[in-house]
């Protein structure tokens, strides 16, 4: 019997999804939790072998709690199920230590066959976020920014003015204009605010 521990802030969804696993005789729902802290507290005392994870709740959200459940070494696997799908929720869940991830949509019998595989720990993901990373992975990457591009792309993301980078970099105003163009041109970007979206989604930038 694999043990499951489900979170959600939706008390309909954790009811619908207690009933479902309940009424089979493969799996046992030891708790529920609404938010990521609750999760990992009940994850710590109850010890399930799968965790049923929400990505965006009020409070701690699910990335937050799958990445404090790897720090604490716990056995349990988690298991993520939620309706958001873009890299930028992937991505994160599955960096910090998820074993699967899911959309809501996904039909009962393969939700039950994912519980099993992610309890032998073995990855899962539904066939929209293979598609997805596949997708990531064949992108082209950006080419390399200059370490003078760079220093610009860094000041516009602090909200600095081109006025303003320039004295800070000892270049004129006309320069900092034509290293934007150079940066808009290599990260794909068409204004400064998708420039600096773009640093950060490439890794130039960090929070």
């Amino acid at each position: 019997m694999i043990t499951l521990l489900i979170v959600d802030d939706h008390p309909v969804v954790r009811d619908g999804l207690r009933g479902m696993f309940g009424a089979d005789p493969r799996f046992e729902v030891l708790g529920e939790a609404a938010d990521g802290a609750a999760a990992v507290a009940a994850a710590q005392r109850l010890r399930p072998d799968v965790v049923l994870m929400d990505l965006r709740m009020p409070g701690t959200d699910g990335v937050t709690a799958i990445r404090e459940l790897a720090r604490l070494g716990l056995s349990t696997r988690v298991l993520v199920l939620t309706t958001y799908d873009t890299d930028g929720d992937v991505v994160p869940a599955i960096e910090a230590g998820a074993t699967g991830y899911l959309l809501k949509d996904t039909p009962r019998d393969e939700l039950f066959h994912a519980v099993e595989a992610a309890a032998e720990g073995r990855p899962v993901l539904s066939p929209a976020i293979t598609a997805l990373l596949i997708g990531q992975v064949r992108r082209p990457a950006p080419a390399l920014l200059s370490a003078r591009e760079l220093e610009v792309l860094e000041l516009i993301a602090k909200g600095t003015t081109n006025r303003e980078a320039a004295r800070q970099l000892f270049i004129s105003e006309a320069t900092v204009k034509t290293h934007l163009l150079h940066l808009y041109a290599k990260l794909n970007a068409t204004d400064r605010a998708s420039a600096v979206a773009a640093g950060f989604s490439h890794g130039y930038l960090t929070p």
